[in-house]
């Protein structure tokens, strides 16, 4: 009751303080960040070992095995792990349990795996180890085609241009180009020609690891300068490397253009991407999970001309995926439905009651809570989802039956012929306690959602936080 004396002694006050609300919420629904559903916080972490030519059999027995017991003793707050081996891969997923401190978990796993090198296979190199959550997912991609360029030209040029300048767009994460060939420097060894000359393909190999090399020399000092020296022994050209002597055999020195043909080729293509049955290569584009599709995808849209000026024009870039529109029109749906009830409600109390006042104090008070909400919402780090957007839809309604009787009860005290603050004061007073008492069990209703655990938890508690606040 004190809230409503004080608004009736100070009503510009309270004016002041719903314009307040108003302007901020404004500006927070134009900085909040939007997505289609909540950010889902299930903290990840990958090891992938690499170790070329070895079977998935032994990258379970060598490197699994050794890693998952290291890990278990040293790394904290681990929930689960699963792992996967492929033929020359091993990949290790660690699940951690919710509000661990992901980044001193990281910590762990890179020094224990950096300590388990030196009991594994020589040669085996530190593992990729990657950080994600489920919020990780494509919000874009694109498709890059052309009628003169080939394939090993589409991924070097997705992969060494196009990836590096989307890979600044804030909160977009950018992974290597599927399709294409990615490509190499490839020796073609005669074996018959080899074997002629008394010589093995380590004596190729080692020819070029040790002739294709950059040394420093120092430096010399020629007056009152001082210049820097180095030995450079790596061809510019790829022509020249069949130009490199391997050994000298019967006082005949052979090179490499005697036993082999060094050419300009790609890997293994492990994957084919087809667009209009023309071959292609395709980017992707993930957002990190406390930012903004809307304001990712607004970003790399506005920097694909820039990107594109520094291209071959023969290349054309399609957007073949654009999770956007699926957000913006999935969340206009929702505001429409909300719109539309706020406006009916409206309609049914002017056609009730008969009072354009009564009616404009109800469109205005639901607005009002919602926009608190909203404010409320955004300082917690919550997003704009239809989540969140479900739980303000389902709060109008309640809103309005609230709004409601407290008008209906002060239409009554009126008819009574008592004064208009009387009459204020009285019809609310007299629901005061059962409103508040209503309203209480309907945020009771809500609070078994914040003891769920995993995904449900994440979806769910924003719809809940969203209905109380704006209660």
């Amino acid at each position: 009751m004190w809230i409503v004396r004080l608004a009736l002694r100070r009503p510009y006050t309270f004016t002041v303080m719903a314009i307040l609300i108003v302007l901020m919420g404004i500006v927070t629904i134009t900085r909040m960040a939007t997505d289609i559903f909540p950010k889902i916080d299930i903290p990840v972490v990958s090891v992938i070992w690499s170790f070329p030519g070895v079977a998935p059999e032994e990258m379970e027995k060598r490197f699994v095995t050794v890693t998952e017991r290291a890990m278990t003793t040293t790394v904290n707050d681990i929930e689960h792990i699963e792992s996967q081996s492929y033929n020359g891969v091993s990949v290790i997923k660690v699940f951690f349990h919710e509000g661990a401190k992901v980044e001193a978990g990281v910590a762990q796993i890179t020094s224990i795996t950096q300590t388990l090198l030196r009991i594994l296979p020589p040669g085996t190199t530190p593992p990729l180890i990657l950080q994600y959550s489920a919020s990780n997912v494509p919000i874009l991609q694109l498709g890059l085609t052309s009628k003169t360029l080939s394939e090993q030209q589409l991924y070097d040029l997705g992969l060494n241009f196009i990836r590096t300048q989307l890979a600044t767009v804030q909160g977009a994460q950018v992974p290597l180009p599927y399709g294409g060939k990615s490509r190499q420097v490839m020796v073609d060894i005669d074996p018959q020609k080899l074997f002629g000359k008394g010589l093995s393909p380590a004596d190729v190999s080692t020819a070029l690891n040790a002739q294709n090399v950059i040394l420093p020399a120092g430096t010399q000092k020629i007056g009152d300068r001082e210049y820097n020296v180095r030995l450079n022994s790596s061809p510019e050209l790829l022509q020249t490397l069949n130009d490199l002597p391997i050994k000298q055999v019967n006082n005949a020195m052979v090179y490499i253009r005697d036993v082999a043909n060094v050419r300009d080729g790609f890997a293994v293509q492990t994957n084919i991407v087809a667009q209009n049955r023309v071959r292609s290569a395709l980017l992707t584009v993930l957002k990190s999970a406390s930012a903004s599709t809307l304001d990712i995808i607004s970003q790399v849209k506005a920097a694909l001309p820039r990107i594109k000026a520094t291209l071959p024009p023969e290349l054309d870039i399609t957007q073949l995926f654009d999770q956007s529109i699926f957000v913006r029109a999935a969340i206009n749906g929702v505001l429409k439905e909300g719109v539309i009830a706020a406006c009916l409600t409206a309609l049914m109390i002017l056609l009730f009651l008969g009072s354009w006042r009564s009616t404009l104090v109800v469109a205005t008070s639901i607005p009002l809570s919602i926009l608190c909400s909203i404010i409320i919402l955004s300082a917690l780090g919550q997003t704009m989802n239809l989540m969140t957007l479900g739980g303000l839809a389902l709060a109008v309604g309640i809103l309005v039956d609230d709004a409601t009787v407290e008008i209906e009860n002060i239409h009554r005290n009126l008819a009574m012929k008592k004064p208009m603050v009387r009459a204020i004061l009285d019809g609310a007073s007299q629901i005061a306690v059962p409103a508040f008492v209503s309203t209480l069990c309907i945020c009771i209703v809500f609070v078994p959602i914040f003891f769920l655990s995993g995904t449900a938890r994440f979806l769910f508690q924003p719809l809940a936080l969203a209905v109380i606040f704006a209660m």
